[in-house]
């Protein structure tokens, strides 16, 4: 039995099987589907619980930033952990929203998205947990550390999710 290189389809996309061309109108214009953008990403679960992320670690920072330190290293640990997480959720976002997954094949999307919220929630869980027993009553650092675990919470939503998208879109292939 030969085990040759296959694609594998780990997303779905709302165009249609029949090719790029296949929603072209009469004039030779393809349909918004086929667009730079995905219309519709935006308005799906996984988007709107990146956005919530997003919101709730921006807050975090800002809280923080605003603040009286009473510990420098616990509070610089929480902005470069809750910047970082930030930026790679945003990374994502922009991965999806532009369609940039079918231009980068050779990167494997939902295991990257699985292993950066991995590793991620576990650093956000631990830079929580140092802030909120650092923080003195202080309120503002007492606000980020809340919106910390909140961003965690969320952040183990997305693993939840992602995780159980790998393993349906894995075994939906292995099984056809």
């Amino acid at each position: 039995m030969s085990h040759g290189a296959g694609l594998v389809r780990t997303t779905c996309s709302s165009g249609s099987a029949l090719g790029p061309r296949a929603g072209a109108g009469p004039q030779g214009t393809t349909s918004a589907s086929e667009g730079l953008v995905d219309p519709v990403y935006p308005r799906t679960h996984g988007a709107l619980l990146k956005v919530a992320q997003m919101v709730s670690l921006l807050i975090a920072f800002i809280c923080v930033r605003t603040s009286p330190w009473i510990s420098q290293s616990a509070y610089r640990y929480f902005e470069v952990v809750t910047i970082c997480n930030l930026i790679m959720i945003l990374a994502f976002y922009l991965v999806h929203l532009f369609r940039l997954y079918r231009v980068l094949t050779c990167i494997s999307w939902p295991l990257s998205e699985l292993l950066h919220y991995l590793i991620g929630t576990l650093l956000l869980l631990i830079a929580s947990i140092v802030a909120a027993s650092k923080s003195y009553s202080q309120s503002e650092l007492v606000a980020a550390s809340i919106f910390g675990f909140l961003a965690t919470f969320l952040c183990l939503a997305s693993v939840w999710l992602s995780y159980k998208i790998s393993c349906v879109t894995q075994s939906t292939d292995a099984a056809v």
